[in-house]
């Protein structure tokens, strides 16, 4: 029995350090890993969430996913960076099938809808101006949001999270990862429905991920 259990404890002590190595993350902080040049969005990875405050009683927040777009990293000049980014609003979800027909709801009577309507158009973001913090880590990226018919200067606070290959056998493609937050104010689009019972103010969490 004790060579049995010798031997298990031996083969666990030559596994666990093969098992760590093939379990390693690809993708780290490391900003060397990002070769620039040009990018396409992972739409499966990238989802924007929206958060409001529901009659002060509890927030409440939704995702827009399925989103599509490019971007343009400069390794040598961070600053010049750029993205064009989409963002289908007819595939809004919400924990609610009620509140999430509701956001897509034509207008009554042939009148404005309360929030997106059926016909939804994308919302788009397209920035305008980048500046990078002095390690390089962090952005404020201001660009052009058009939400609604409507176009605004918006600005993303955004963090870079990670970068690297996947695996080969996942297509060794590099990943680059960012996480964003911003503040708008839907009237600023003719979003005006049931303010200040359902705030004005939505609050915005990205995750963006990009493959070359």
């Amino acid at each position: 029995m004790r060579l049995v259990l010798a031997a298990f404890a031996a083969t666990v002590a030559i596994a666990t350090p093969i098992v760590a190595q093939q379990m390693q993350l690809p993708g780290s902080k490391n900003k060397a890993a990002i070769s620039g040049g040009s990018y396409t969005v992972d739409p499966g990875h990238t989802l924007v969430h929206w958060e409001v405050d529901h009659f002060g009683f509890t927030p409440y927040w939704g995702l827009f996913g399925g989103i599509t777009g490019t971007a343009t990293f400069d390794t040598a000049n961070p600053a010049a960076s750029k993205v064009d980014i989409t963002i289908p609003v007819s595939k809004v979800i919400t924990a609610n099938e009620g509140l999430s027909a509701h956001l897509l709801r034509p207008g009554k009577d042939g009148g404005k809808p309360d929030f997106f309507g059926a016909a939804a158009a994308d919302a788009k973001f397209v920035s305008t101006r980048v500046v990078i913090d002095e390690d390089g880590d962090e952005a404020k990226v201001t660009g052009n949001l058009t939400l609604n018919g409507v176009t605004k200067a918006v600005t993303l606070d955004v963090d870079f999270y990670g970068a690297g290959k996947t695996p080969p056998q996942m297509g060794g493609k590099e990943n680059v990862g960012f996480e964003a937050e911003a503040k708008i104010r839907r009237s600023d689009f003719g979003i005006n429905y049931a303010i200040p019972l359902v705030s004005d103010e939505v609050d915005l969490k990205i995750a963006a991920a990009f493959v070359k």
